[in-house]
This record gives structure tokens, C-alpha cells and sequence, in this order.
């Protein structure tokens, strides 16, 4: 046995990495922004924590293993998936100057097809989560995005001062711009889009609003009532009637294929249909959420698809008109879809 004593230097360097391991989870949490005793933010500016996918309640779903969307495709799939084989996804890799793991997380941001609201793929650095994910949706949709038919109420030049996360409220501060112009439905829309981004995440379930520093009671000139947190349920007009929350558009698929969001249809009851490069229906499956006929329910459901070939294709849900058996189309997402 060597009883040699170790080296000063030796001691040193050990003390050196008990000191690093226990600093590091402090400043983790210390960056997430988690919440002290009272409830108060440890964070209060350009900074929210990050957050893992929440389980959701979900309708039918198949035997087969969901499918999981190509990452270079698809920069962003699920934040808040309903199954715990589904939650936030990650992608990790090194800082530059330290070689420190960087966390990304895979989120959407909310546009508008239509006069819904309608997912678009993200990627936003950890721990400012929430806060990436604003900022890109003010940023706007791309030219792909754009061209399938995505907007923004948003007027251009909006800025994000902050977000502060407390009890699961995020007060998001704006610059304010966000309330220039526009009627009613413009004025609800850019609040949904908003609301909708941010509880993407689940740490938080509602926003307050705040302009320029200040609290909002009354949004724009419409007086919008704004005197309490907003959350999803708030903005049910400007909801489609199935919300596609994964896959989102330009994702890449592959067989079987994972649909999960939300819907409100009569009798709960809808359609899921999937289309490839020649036109060719692949699948067509009916489904049925959790609730509906006025109230929202979840789905999540699995199914196999038959492409002819890969390449650009198409998933609609619709239903079947009560009146006359005919397809209402009540939203699409442009996919890319694998053989």
C-alpha cells in the first residue's frame, strides 16, 4: 500500500472540482429562474426557466410507436407533449469558448392560417426558453412559412423588454408597438398568438400583458379587458376547431405517424387525413377527442400511412358536415413525407 500523502497541488485541484460540482447546480438554478419560498421569481429580466413537456390527457391511440420528426427538418416539434416518451425536445451541444453543453430546446411559435392560430417549428436556447420563443415569434414567419400561407398579427417592429414567470403567470412585456392599428379580430389574434407561444411551455398557463413597462387593462383601442391573466381557454374564437399541435408544418414524417393537439368538433369527431407528393391519400382514420360539441378535448393518436413516393404532402383534419355528409376542411399542415 502507498501511504504517500498527497501533494499540495494534488489537494488543490481536488478542492478545486468538489468546488465546482457543488456550484454548478446553484447557478443552474439560479439561471432557470425557479421560484423562492414566497413564490417570487429568482429571475426577473430577459430570462424564464426552462421548461420539460407536461402530460396532457389524450383520445384513441394506435399500437405503433409514434414517429419521431427528422431534426433537420424540423427544428421544432413538441414542448408539452402528452406522453412522457414525448415531452420537450432536446438537441445538446458545446460552447465555443468554454465547451460548456448548450441546451436547445424544440418549441413552436404561433402564427396565424387563416384567422387561427397555427404552430410553426422553433429552436431556442436554454434557460431563456420562453423568452426565445417570443422573440422569434416576433420575428415572423419565414418565406417557406409564408408561402403555405402564415401570418402575423403582430405588427412589425414589436420588441420583447421582458419576461417574468411567477406561479405559472408570465408577464410578458412588450414595446408598444404591439397594440398599433388593426380592428377587433387583429387585436385577438396577436394576443392568442402571444398566449399561445408562451404556455407552449408548462411551467406557465397563462400571460399578463404589459406595454412599455406598464401593466395592460385594456388592450388597444377596442378595449380588449385584459385585468386578470389570459390563457388559452380565452381565445376559443380564435382557435381552429382541431388545433394539430405535432406534427407542425414543414416537419418530415415517417410511418406510423403521431398527431396529438387538441380539438372541439361536434361530438367530439373528426378526421385525419394524410396525402403525399402525387396526391394520393395515404390514410385516412377517424378520430375522436376527449370532449367536444363545445368544449375542448385532447387527442393523440398513432396510425400507419402508405406513400408512393417521398417528397411534399399534406396532412388536413376535417369533419363530415351533418347537413349533407360533405368534408370540411378544417385545417392543413405541409409535411414532408417519407415512403
Amino acid at each position: 500500500m502507498n501511504t504517500q500523502a498527497p501533494s499540495a497541488h494534488t489537494c488543490r485541484r481536488h478542492r478545486a472540482a468538489v468546488t465546482a460540482v457543488l456550484t454548478l447546480p446553484l447557478l443552474t438554478v439560479t439561471a432557470c429562474g425557479t421560484t423562492n419560498g414566497s413564490g417570487a421569481p429568482s429571475v426577473v429580466d430577459q430570462t424564464t426557466r426552462p421548461t420539460t413537456g407536461a402530460a396532457t390527457s389524450g383520445g384513441t391511440s394506435g399500437t405503433s410507436a409514434p414517429s419521431t420528426p427528422s431534426a433537420s427538418t424540423a427544428p421544432g416539434t413538441t414542448a408539452r407533449a402528452p406522453s412522457t416518451s414525448g415531452g420537450t425536445g432536446t438537441v445538446t451541444g458545446t460552447g465555443t469558448a468554454t465547451g460548456t453543453a448548450v441546451k436547445q430546446i424544440r418549441t413552436s411559435v404561433y402564427f396565424l392560417h387563416g384567422e387561427h392560430v397555427s404552430p410553426a417549428p422553433r429552436t431556442v436556447t436554454a434557460p431563456a426558453t420562453a423568452t426565445g420563443a417570443v422573440r422569434a415569434l416576433l420575428a415572423g414567419p419565414s418565406g417557406y412559412e409564408r408561402s403555405h400561407g402564415r401570418t402575423t398579427a403582430i405588427p412589425s417592429g414589436t420588441r420583447l423588454r421582458s419576461i417574468v414567470v411567477r406561479n405559472h403567470v408570465a408577464t410578458v412585456d412588450l414595446s408598444g408597438r404591439y397594440d398599433d392599428g388593426g380592428g377587433s379580430l387583429s387585436m385577438r389574434a396577436r394576443l392568442a398568438q402571444v398566449v399561445f407561444t408562451a404556455t407552449r411551455f408548462s411551467s406557465i398557463h397563462s400571460v399578463r400583458f404589459a406595454l412599455d413597462g406598464k401593466p395592460v387593462k385594456y388592450f388597444g383601442g377596442e378595449g380588449i379587458v385584459l385585468n386578470r391573466p389570459v390563457g388559452r381557454a380565452d381565445f376559443e374564437d380564435v382557435t381552429p376547431a382541431v388545433l394539430m399541435e405535432s406534427p407542425v408544418i414543414g416537419n418530415s414524417v415517417h410511418t406510423p405517424l403521431r398527431v396529438w393537439g387538441s380539438a372541439n368538433t361536434f361530438e367530439a369527431v373528426f378526421r385525419l387525413k394524410v396525402t403525399d407528393i402525387t396526391g394520393r391519400t395515404c390514410a385516412d382514420v377517424r378520430v375522436q377527442a376527449t370532449s367536444g360539441t363545445g368544449t375542448r378535448g385532447t387527442f393523440d393518436v398513432t396510425f400507419p400511412y402508405k406513400a408512393a413516393r417521398t417528397g411534399p404532402g399534406l396532412l388536413t383534419a376535417y369533419y363530415l358536415s351533418a347537413k349533407d355528409g360533405r368534408p370540411v376542411t378544417v385545417d392543413t399542415v405541409p409535411l414532408t413525407v417519407n415512403r
